[in-house]
């Protein structure tokens, strides 16, 4: 074969996306229709934020999306035992 590119993806000088690879705005919007009636979320800095929208609480951060929706799990489950 010459001059093939069988089994390589994407287009000329864009590169395939890895498999661990984040698409930031499918994740946030992932996390806004699960989330999005109390928490705030967002990107900035290189870190998945959170914040509850009624102000109360902290502000939750996480490297990845699972990160931060982990946070936010854990504080959904600590206010909704009280």
């Amino acid at each position: 074969m010459t001059g093939g590119t069988a089994g390589t993806a994407g287009t000329a000088g864009t590169a395939a996306p890895g498999p661990f690879d984040v698409d930031q705005d499918r994740a946030l919007d992932a996390l806004r229709l699960a989330w999005g009636e109390v928490y705030d979320t967002g990107f900035a800095d290189g870190a998945y934020r959170a914040a509850r929208i009624d102000g109360t609480g902290d502000l939750f951060t996480g490297k990845t999306p699972d990160e931060l929706n982990a946070a936010i799990r854990a504080d959904w489950n600590a206010r909704s035992s009280r």
